[in-house]
């Protein structure tokens, strides 16, 4: 195709044809009698052309420029409009550059959709673009880039303009968007004028950004707000110079305020829930001249509609609180920052004093406001460190680890709280909950509810995580020797009403040997999972880990591991895991890192199981986990029978006694164990009527004692799991009386070592005590325990007292 471009010299036009910059052409320009690569049509000139090729606009781009003078001579003002005419389809710049006085003012007003400032290297959607610079003598300011679609409505500039508009080969636009105007000095660089009719957001930047705002300058934003809207500023990225003269600042003028213009740093946080329009200046300084730096600014205007609840307060007290910070965040933070095209909520401290994020700290009393129309889309953050210097202060204090209510009655939720727990060397840190106590989040026991606690042991070398839990499990207490982070996380809305029952305490107690200690006292009907901690990397070298195991008395407890082996090889050292009941005489079991670990097994009594590691020889750790549960105690069978039996024998027995005293007593023969019968038998006290007293006579000697009575020996068990105590007087140590204290009562125990062979009991021996002293039958007499006297030998006056003592040795 050819293409003639006509030229008028009144026009002050020029055409240029250039190669694009970075493509290698072979396409040239073909003019009557020669071809170029390059093509400069001036003012007053008509050229025709044509393209070797059928897609120029993959090699050659445009610029079309016409220069106004507005010094010398009146300024061509209204609409302007894209000319020549009848232009090849290039990707083309237009370019008007005016020039004008600095005491007047130039004005480019844009028709809608208006302009949206972008920064620099971002393009625009349709690839349609505005530049924007301004003159003042031989500099040039850069007042920014700009998109169709935006708020920009006008830029009114001090001295000349060069305006740029950039359209692509195939944009079918015909007209510029916008007209020059005249208008009276300023009086600063620039104004810029932004239109925001209903909910809306605009991005704006200082001049040059992100190069530096000219030296002690100003300029001013306008912002045409309704007002029944309201207006929050943020500053997003700014940077200040080295002044040495005058203070960089940004003024607002609010109508209506009675502080016009209010001036702010660029560091203060800026006014916000602004009603209707208002005025932003940024005001720079004289800089130093050795090191100027930079001023620049990127902020942001956020239009809203007024909230419903935008006079609604809410108190926070935090005026008892200590060393505690709560941050008021948008849901994300800190990692995800917004776009700032997302719907935004602010929280105020006061009516003008709004953030998207606000922190709030102890010792204050704050009335926050929100304007936000989903406050679910808002959280709460919150921190507390706890110290302990001295242990004889703090020992004796129980910390609670529950959240404050000054937060839980806010109307937003909680994403955590973390308590810094914080000791010296030779102190640890205690936690427990006595109530809910706490359950362990593993594979095979998950939590369920609606806030779990993470808890991190560590020193400024290592860092142990304990573990995952949740209230309602068998965890009663957790000891740990290093610094503890505790984080409360919280799982939907079901917190507000699970926090009233919070019961997480914490205190400082001396130094423990072992890493972390917990102690566990399961539910009976429950299958209890415990793993060691650092899960799944599995313990640090030299870690060692404790379980202590809460057994009822009236059950017995089913020990197991989930693995039959540690699973490590060590490279130095050795991996220990060692389990022991606590009572008197258990063995401890022990198994190393190259042994199989034990097979499931009952456990009596409260045990221990304790984990040691090595420096293994690779990078897997150990990891180990084992299981607990619970059943009743079974009485054995045989155990059932043998007291049966040992029953019927006492009844027999006692049969035969009392017949042997009836026919005794019909003889008329002295009565078996009773009192020598010429012994004064007053009541005790009256010493005047009897006057020796029992240590110094007889009578509490018996006269005789039938071999028959001996016979606690028939109730040892064969199996021996029962032993009782031989019938026998015990030794009296009180003062003597007139009359004998009452024999005592039959006792049953159960010994702790059990012994499978039948034992007699103990001869009877003399005592230097005051001991009741059986005497020995004449050898005339008919014997009933023979077996008796042959393991006797004869001797039956030892005392009860003594018997007890030999027997607690042999025990």
């Amino acid at each position: 195709a050819s293409f003639s471009i006509s030229l008028h010299k009144v026009d002050n036009i020029t055409v240029m044809i250039k190669t694009r910059p970075g493509v290698l052409t072979t396409c040239q320009i073909r003019l009557k009698n020669r071809s170029v690569s390059e093509l400069k049509i001036k003012p007053g000139e008509i050229v025709t052309f044509t393209f070797s090729c059928g897609n120029p606009e993959k090699y050659f781009i445009m610029e079309i420029q016409k220069n106004i003078d507005c010094v010398s001579g009146p300024c061509p003002f209204g609409d302007v409009y894209l000319y020549p005419p009848g232009l090849p389809r290039l990707n083309r710049t237009f370019i008007w550059d005016v020039k004008a006085s600095t005491k007047a003012g130039l004005e480019l007003k844009f028709s809608t959709p208006w302009l949206r400032q972008i920064e620099p290297g971002e393009r625009c959607p349709d690839s349609i673009s505005y530049n924007i610079n301004s003159c003042i003598d031989m500099a040039t300011v850069n007042i920014g880039t700009f998109c169709r679609n935006g708020s920009v409505s006008r830029v009114k500039l001090l001295g000349g303009v060069v305006m740029s508009l950039h359209l692509p080969w195939d944009s079918s636009l015909n007209s510029s968007g916008f007209n020059i105007a005249n208008r009276a000095s300023i009086k600063r660089l620039c104004i810029i004028e932004s239109i925001l009719k209903g909910e809306s957001s605009i991005t704006l930047m200082s001049p040059n950004y992100p190069l530096g705002f000219p030296e002690d300058e100003l300029m001013t934003w306008q912002f045409v707000i309704p007002s029944n809207m309201r207006a929050s500023v943020f500053f997003h990225n700014y940077s200040l110079s080295n002044c040495e003269r005058k203070e960089e600042r940004v003024e607002y003028y609010i109508p209506g305020s009675l502080s016009n213009p209010e001036v702010f740093k660029l560091s203060d946080s800026q006014p916000a829930n602004i009603a209707g329009s208002f005025n932003l200046s940024l005001q720079g300084c004289d800089q130093d001249a050795q090191n100027p730096g930079i001023l620049r600014l990127l902020f942001q205007v956020i239009v809203q509609h007024p909230q419903l609840d935008e006079n609604v307060t809410h108190l926070v007290d935090l005026s008892k609180e200590w060393n505690m910070t709560v941050t008021i965040h948008f849901e994300g933070w800190p990692s995800h920052i917004p776009l700032m095209s997302e719907p935004i909520c602010l929280i105020c401290k006061d009516p003008r004093t709004c953030d998207r994020v606000m922190t709030l700290v102890s010792g204050t009393v704050y009335k926050i406001s929100f304007l936000c129309k989903d406050l679910s889309r808002l959280r709460i953050t919150a921190e507390k460190g706890i110290s302990c210097v001295d242990l004889r202060w703090c020992q004796k204090k129980i910390y609670s680890l529950s959240v404050p209510k000054a937060i839980t009655q806010l109307p937003i939720g909680l994403h955590k709280f973390i308590w810094r727990l914080l000791a010296p060397d030779l102190i640890n840190i205690e936690i427990t909950s006595p109530s809910l106590k706490l359950q362990q989040h593993i594979p095979e026991q998950r939590c369920n509810t609606s806030y779990s606690y993470g808890i991190v042991s560590a020193t400024s070398e290592t860092e142990l995580n304990v573990g995952v839990f949740c209230p309602g499990g068998s965890i009663e207490k957790i000891q740990m020797r290093n610094n503890v982070t505790i984080s409360l996380k919280t799982f939907g809305k079901g917190f507000l009403n699970e926090s009233n029952h919070q019961d997480l305490k914490m205190s400082f107690v001396p130094h423990i040997k072992d890493e972390c200690i917990f102690t566990v006292s399961p539910d009976p009907k429950a299958k209890v999972y415990l793993q060691t901690p650092n899960w799944p990397y599995g313990l640090p070298p030299y870690v060692s880990i404790s379980w202590h195991v809460i057994v009822p008395s009236k059950q017995v407890a089913h020990l197991g591991f989930s693995k039959d082996r540690m699973g490590i090889a060590c490279e130095t050292g050795r991996a220990y895991v060692n389990i022991k009941e606590e009572t008197s005489g258990a063995e401890e079991t022990v198994r190393r890192e190259d042994e199989l670990l034990p097979e499931p097994r009952n456990m009596y009594h409260d045990f221990w199981v304790n984990v040691s590691n090595c420096k293994p020889v690779d990078k897997t750790q150990l990891t180990l986990q084992f299981w607990v549960t619970f059943a009743d105690k079974q009485i054995d069978l045989g155990v059932i029978l043998a007291v049966v039996a040992g029953a019927g024998v006492l009844v027999a027995i006692g049969l035969t006694v009392c017949c042997v005293k009836k026919k005794k007593k019909k003889s008329q023969n002295p009565m078996v164990g009773v009192y020598n019968s010429n012994v004064n038998t007053q009541v005790p006290g009256k010493r005047g009527l009897f006057p020796k007293e029992r240590k110094n006579n007889e009578s509490h000697v018996y006269a005789v004692i039938d071999d028959a009575v001996v016979y606690g020996h028939l109730l040892k068990e064969s199996n021996g799991s029962v032993t009782p105590e031989v019938d026998v007087y015990r030794p009296f140590d009180g003062p003597v009386g007139s009359l004998p204290p009452s024999p005592p009562p039959f006792s049953f125990r159960k010994d702790i070592k059990r012994s499978s062979i039948t034992e007699e009991p103990p001869p009877l021996m003399d005592t230097d005590h005051d001991t009741y002293t059986f005497a020995h039958q004449k050898s005339g007499q008919p014997e009933d325990n023979g077996d008796t006297n042959e393991k006797y030998n004869g001797d039956t006056s030892m005392s009860l007292l003594e018997n007890k003592e030999q027997d607690g040795l042999v025990e």
